[in-house]
């Protein structure tokens, strides 16, 4: 039963930080573009915990965040899931070479990813419209985001990497506790 609560307050706390973090994209990111695009915020959360958690969290995650973003973008649904699932799958890929405080990696898989997403974006809404300015979109709108991104993840992946470890003590806490009975 304890595991179950535990398990459930991971849930929880995951799915808080998607959601506050989707208000931050949505609302305060939003206000202050930077080259004209905003920071994609949930790329990072759905990439770090992918790597830090390992493929099937990195889906499960993903596509719950590409689901809230379908609900929202009233585009074709399903999409933005696909996506997000698909780059939670390839991070965790890289859960075995992850370390912490080694801010490399992350920074280069939260990177690709997003460059992965902006192409992604690109083939799913743009091409199938035939607006085929590739160039033009990855030198205005895709490289800007990616820049955006990355300096807007170092923050997020921090946060991100004190709660995963905080979190994690305390579940080995409870299951000291447990074992001690």
């Amino acid at each position: 039963m304890n595991d179950f609560k535990q398990y459930l307050k991971r849930i929880l706390v995951i799915a808080f930080v998607i959601y506050i973090c989707f208000l931050l994209q949505t609302s305060v990111f939003s206000r202050y573009p930077l080259a004209g695009v905003t920071p994609n915020i949930l790329i990072c959360v759905v990439s770090t915990y992918g790597f830090m958690k390992g493929r099937t969290q990195g889906i499960i995650i993903g596509f719950f965040t590409g689901l809230l973003i379908d609900v929202f973008s009233g585009s074709l649904f399903g999409v933005y899931a696909l996506i997000y699932m698909y780059i939670g799958m390839l991070n965790g890929f890289f859960k075995k070479q992850f370390f912490g405080d080694d801010l490399r990696l992350p920074m280069i898989l939260i990177g690709t990813s997003d460059l992965l997403y902006g192409i992604s974006s690109y083939l799913c809404f743009f091409a199938i419209r035939k607006q085929y300015d590739f160039l033009f979109y990855v030198f205005n709108i895709i490289l800007p985001e990616v820049v955006y991104t990355l300096l807007v993840s170092i923050f997020i992946y921090y946060l991100l990497l004190r709660l995963n470890n905080w979190m994690e003590k305390l579940e080995k806490k409870g299951s000291d506790r447990i074992g001690n009975y």
